[in-house]
């Protein structure tokens, strides 16, 4: 019952959970737009089909991750006031835009693409679903802009004990943020990506609405290419930008512990072992490690034994060094997730190009489980980027144990984590249940057909008249 761990855990938690829909939501989005811009310069119905089909899939999982967000905010207030009396003048300016700027932005248009089929032009129409994507992506901006100070503060001063922003350019153009950003949105592009690619796979496999789904897989792979490529070469910028700004977490991710001289093997695999403080057995391979941190084969990385007497100096006696274990592997999950990933997405535009999809079985059958692999890779780069930054909540300057609420009881914290789960579960079942009741009707069961049905009171054989 330590209050602190149940602190951490509620927010690991609702903040995984609150994850799972968000990349979801902007690559769904995005691949809407682009199947709703197909329809209007093609104009060939089975595009604008398409727009509804997942657009519908999209609204259920926007709905479901708004919820969860509201919940996860709340944490700040209730688990972590210290830590929001400290930086609330830096953390509530982005927070706030993306509130009253993006999501409401996201919101008023999603009203007007939902209800505008009929009642707007074309590319108005488009327009609004188009300004539904940005809005996504700006609200990813600013959530990240809060999250990159955590990691990396800059553009604020200290006055009477608080951080407080002086240098609003500053807080945007963080060198975290610019490598963070795009990591994030392409790799929601590619969840977005493979959810259609997965979708699409198990109702050819059934042999349903076959010519509909192979358009929305082919559109699907060259997006999970994008996505899976963008997210290497992002990731690869974030790596080199960790080295300088954070060289505990990285040398944490990589199993470093002693300084690796010049140059620097990557650690494939290893037995870390954190009470001997070095690895017991590993498998290396020769010069990556030195280009994963440079763009070169060759320099030397700090080890995290030198980095802890280089922190005891700055910071003064205590641990620096964040759980490696949960570091070490995370990272190699996510990376493992990526590569397959790409892997697949690259299999599937070869076969459509060869127009062998939809007999390759085989294919379609590994690409529904594949849908899981993007949350995976999602969740495992989060917690590697927080459990990483720790013992700090905020880098160097407030660690995480003095940022939890000192009047809320453990009691009370841990009641909260068992009620939010009840709540997570239900909505889980909820999204669940309502995806794949739509998946079922397939994209014939989303035409609307609105008719007026009544009855003539003065026609004796009661005809129903129809009227659209």
């Amino acid at each position: 019952m330590d209050k602190l761990f149940l602190a951490r855990f509620q927010f690991a938690s609702t903040t995984i959970f609150h994850f799972l829909f968000v990349p979801l939501s902007i690559g769904l989005v995005f691949m809407v737009a682009l199947m709703e811009t197909l329809y209007v310069v093609k104009k060939k119905e089975i595009y604008k089909k398409m727009s509804k089909f997942w657009g519908h899939l999209f609204l259920i999982n926007f709905a479901v991750g708004v919820v969860t967000g509201i919940i996860q905010e709340f944490q700040f207030g209730m688990n972590w006031s210290d830590y929001s009396r400290f930086v609330g003048d830096v953390f509530g300016a982005p927070l706030a835009i993306e509130a009253l700027l993006a999501f409401f932005m996201e919101s008023t248009f999603i009203g007007l693409w939902i209800f505008g089929w009929e009642r707007l032009g074309k590319k108005l129409h488009l327009a609004c679903i188009w300004l539904v994507a940005i809005g996504t992506i700006l609200s990813a901006f600013w959530i990240l802009a809060a999250n990159s100070f955590m990691q990396h503060p800059v553009g604020f001063a200290f006055k009477n004990g608080r951080a407080e922003m002086n240098d609003f350019w500053q807080l945007i153009t963080n060198g975290q943020l610019l490598v963070e950003f795009p990591h994030v949105i392409f790799g929601a592009f590619a969840t977005g990506a493979f959810f259609v690619a997965g979708v699409s796979a198990y109702k050819m496999m059934k042999k349903q609405d076959v010519n509909f789904f192979k358009r929305s897989f082919q559109i699907a792979m060259v997006m999970a290419v994008i996505g899976g490529f963008g997210v290497a070469f992002s990731g690869h910028s974030q790596a080199q930008y960790l080295v300088k700004t954070q060289p505990m977490k990285m040398a944490a991710t990589e199993g470093v512990w002693e300084d690796t001289g010049s140059p620097a093997a990557w650690t494939f695999i290893g037995g870390i072992n954190d009470k001997k403080k070095k690895n017991d057995w590993e498998v290396k391979v020769p010069y990556l490690l030195s280009f994963l941190s440079y763009s070169k084969f060759s320099g030397s990385v700090e080890g995290m034994n030198t980095l802890q007497k280089d922190y005891e100096k700055v910071y003064g006696p205590g641990n620096y060094i964040p759980p490696v274990k949960t570091s070490f592997w995370s990272f190699r999950i996510m990376v493992g997730a990526g590569m397959l990933m790409i892997l697949f997405a690259m299999i599937g535009v070869v076969l459509a190009w060869r127009k062998r999809l939809v007999h390759a079985t085989w294919y379609l059958r590994l690409m529904v489980p594949m849908i899981l692999f993007p949350f995976l890779a999602n969740s495992m780069g989060w917690i590697m980027t927080e459990i990483g930054r720790q013992p700090w909540v905020v880098f160097g300057y407030m660690q995480t144990k003095d940022a939890v609420s000192p009047n809320v009881s453990a009691g009370s914290i841990l009641f909260s984590i068992i009620t939010f789960s009840t709540i997570y579960a239900i909505l889980a079942i909820v999204l669940i249940y309502l995806f794949i009741r739509e998946i079922k009707k397939g994209p014939d069961g989303h035409e609307e057909v609105e008719e007026n049905v009544s009855v003539d009171p003065f026609d004796k054989g009661g005809e129903k008249l129809v009227t659209e």
